[in-house]
């Protein structure tokens, strides 16, 4: 069975999609109502979702009404979180309807490093990342560069990331480390898997060169989190 995943044969429409996205969560957590150790304000808030990350499934650039679907998950009160690769810098540069915040994944340093880790299926997609980049400081919103680093892969040459986030000019850098789960186990090892504390030594080698400061971290995620910032906006 083949199919083409930059193309669908018929897209759901954005109110669909926010209504359906919103009944799952519900059914999801559900079943914790019959359980007598559940934190009962914990499950009433769960039941209300807030929140919505639109990401995971596939690069969601690729959804022609993505501003669309941002208006309607608003319209709803939600924050929306919406996380790409980059690779379709037109998507972006469109959008009639700004994210809460937005994310791009940067995970190398160079065009070498970019094919290597990230193994790329579009076309020119190093180029069209840097169109990315270029385009990140006209958002009104904040934006964030997220640098999932694996040793021995990409957990090098801060000075080569560094450039490229100046041309970005973000919000916010996290670097964060690779996690050996899910299919990257059928590639990578667990050896691949940095440190909390080699991701803070990256994080302030790259804060050096850049003139930004760490402003959090959680080393339970070996993630730290970057920003000319003294402190990180709350947005919810």
């Amino acid at each position: 069975m083949k199919w083409d995943e930059q193309t669908a044969p018929r897209w759901d429409e954005p109110e669909q999609i926010v209504e359906t996205s919103i009944r799952t969560q519900i059914k999801l957590v559900s079943g914790y109502r019959g359980n007598p150790k559940t934190d009962r304000i914990k499950l009433r808030e769960s039941l209300r979702p807030k929140h919505v990350a639109i990401s995971l499934a596939g690069e969601p650039t690729l959804y022609p009404q993505l501003g669309e679907l941002i208006h309607e998950f608003k319209k709803r009160g939600f924050t929306t979180f919406l996380v790409s690769n980059g690779t379709v810098p037109e998507a972006l540069a469109k959008l009639n309807e700004e994210p809460t915040q937005l994310y791009v994944s940067l995970c190398a340093y160079d065009e070498q490093s970019f094919k290597k880790t990230c193994r790329p299926q579009a076309a020119k997609a190093w180029e069209k990342l840097n169109q990315t980049l270029a385009t990140l400081p006209s958002f009104k919103c904040p934006t964030v560069l997220r640098l999932t680093l694996a040793r021995h892969l990409n957990l090098e040459r801060p000075e080569l990331y560094a450039k490229l986030v100046e041309r970005a000019n973000p919000t916010y850098v996290e670097p964060k480390a690779y996690m050996h789960v899910g299919f990257s186990r059928l590639r990578l090892s667990f050896e691949n898997m940095p440190s909390h504390q080699e991701i803070r030594t990256f994080a302030e080698q790259l804060a050096h060169e850049l003139g930004y400061r760490i402003i959090d971290e959680a080393s339970d995620s070996r993630v730290v989190l970057l920003s000319k910032l003294e402190k990180p906006i709350r947005l919810a």
